[in-house]
């Protein structure tokens, strides 16, 4: 019975260990594609991001925003024409893609995204 507890708590530490992979800084700058919902409907955007702006193409639109890093992880992107900032968190990386938490600067309430790299 011990042996099993002893290797329990071995499978728990092995675990509890892993993180995922986070190579942020190859995806500073770049052109991407992303999925978002917009009133129960998901939809395609893209943006193309540089060491200093972001410009967004979606539902017709274009938006362009400033973007001012944290870390090598995390940015800010402060919107010109209404300064609303929104933080980004990059949480994991794969050979073309992230996965992101975002939200409003200073709002707890979060959601999640997967941005592919398409140049």
């Amino acid at each position: 019975m011990k042996r099993y507890y002893f290797l329990l708590i071995l499978m728990v530490l092995v675990f509890s260990c892993y993180h995922p992979e986070r190579v942020c800084k190859d995806y500073k700058v770049g052109e991407f594609n992303f999925n978002y919902m917009l009133n129960g409907e998901e939809k395609k955007g893209r943006f193309t991001r540089d060491s200093l702006y972001s410009v967004e193409y979606y539902d017709n639109k274009i938006d362009s925003a400033t973007v001012k890093w944290v870390n090598d992880c995390e940015f800010v992107l402060q919107d010109i024409k209404t300064k609303t900032s929104v933080h980004m968190k990059i949480l994991s990386t794969t050979d073309n893609s992230y996965t992101f938490e975002y939200g409003l600067v200073g709002d707890p309430k979060k959601a999640k995204g997967t941005a592919i790299r398409t140049n």
